[in-house]
């Protein structure tokens, strides 16, 4: 088992201490907190040992789980990697790409595994699927939350929409040719509301919405290809999946057909695929704990992550000059 030690024991930090706890591939050590009246309630609430000084807990264990600020997630990883210390870092990687870089550098240099927590990529409608999203053409994504004042100290692109713009890059194989944008700020002093067209070199283009003022949740996407249409439903965890096939010769009465303006018929049918529940947060920390072992590729790199930084940040400039 992996020594883990959790940086951060806000909202997020206490679900991956729980469940750092639970998992059969790690030992939780403990965490830190610069909070100290909240890490003492935590501590003392859950059972969790506190650490009161970072450097002594990352001396204490293999893996370091940072669930801090985006602010502070840089001086963590530095001072976790320089120690020679396997580091989980939450989304979005760091504050600037400049800081991305260099932990990736450092990362190299130590011999160090590191990933990052996009956690819509663990998302049981997602992996249902994703190996059936093959060079999608058109993306569509909406990603609506009601109003939480908790994340509202960075833009709606590097809170919210930043899980649609890694889940896009996962899936087109193809460099970033242009990017649109328009950012609206309603009630924060960033934009609350977004809108994206990120053009890719192949042709494809993705039209991405998010809104952290909705009066409804959804964290819907929509991929178009070449005879396929597949929707993947990240709150409900649902995805629908509609193919065409050439249309046989003597369709039967029930058979979907359609037929284009040059003559040729295909037939429509839909899929279901195997939908796996999953708690997608556990997965993503057992699977960094598999690359650790196995020595192999963590799922979300941190280069993959510094990749969602960019286009995210490119984003945000792209509001200055609409």
């Amino acid at each position: 088992m992996l020594k883990a030690g959790v940086l951060g024991a806000g909202h997020l930090g206490k679900i991956h201490l729980r469940l750092l706890q639970e998992s059969a591939y790690y030992d939780l050590v403990g965490f830190y907190d610069p909070d100290e009246i909240n890490a003492k309630k935590v501590a003392d609430e859950f059972g969790y040992r506190y650490f009161d000084n970072i450097n002594k807990l990352i001396d204490a264990v293999d893996m370091v789980d940072i669930v801090t600020p985006t602010l502070s997630h840089y001086d963590c990883a530095e001072k976790a990697i320089e120690k020679g210390k396997h580091v989980f870092i939450e989304k979005p990687v760091t504050n600037t790409l400049e800081e991305a870089e260099k932990l990736i550098e450092m990362k190299d240099r130590y011999g160090v595994k590191a990933q990052v927590g996009h956690v819509e990529r663990f998302n049981p409608a997602f992996l249902a699927v994703k190996d059936a999203i093959d060079n999608p053409m058109f993306i569509e994504t909406h990603r609506l939350a009601e109003f939480n004042p908790r994340g509202t100290d960075v833009p709606v692109v590097l809170d919210l929409m930043i899980h649609d713009i890694d889940a896009i890059l996962s899936v087109v194989n193809s460099e970033v040719k242009q990017i649109n944008a328009s950012g609206v700020s309603v009630i924060s002093d960033s934009p609350d509301i977004a809108n994206a067209r990120i053009a890719f070199e192949n042709g494809c283009v993705a039209n991405l919405t998010s809104s952290r003022i909705s009066l409804k949740n959804m964290r819907k996407s929509r991929f178009f290809q070449r005879d396929a249409y597949i929707s993947v439903d990240f709150l409900e965890k649902k995805v629908e999946v509609v193919k065409m096939k050439d249309a046989p010769e003597n369709p039967g009465d029930f058979d979907m057909i359609l037929q284009n303006a040059e003559g040729e018929k295909k037939q429509i049918y839909f899929e279901n695929p195997d939908i796996r529940p999953n708690n997608a947060i556990l997965q993503e920390l057992e699977t960094f704990a598999e690359a650790i072992n196995n020595d192999t590729e963590p799922v979300v790199t941190l280069e993959q992550g510094a990749n969602a930084l960019k286009v995210a940040l490119q984003i945000i400039k792209s509001f200055n000059q609409v």
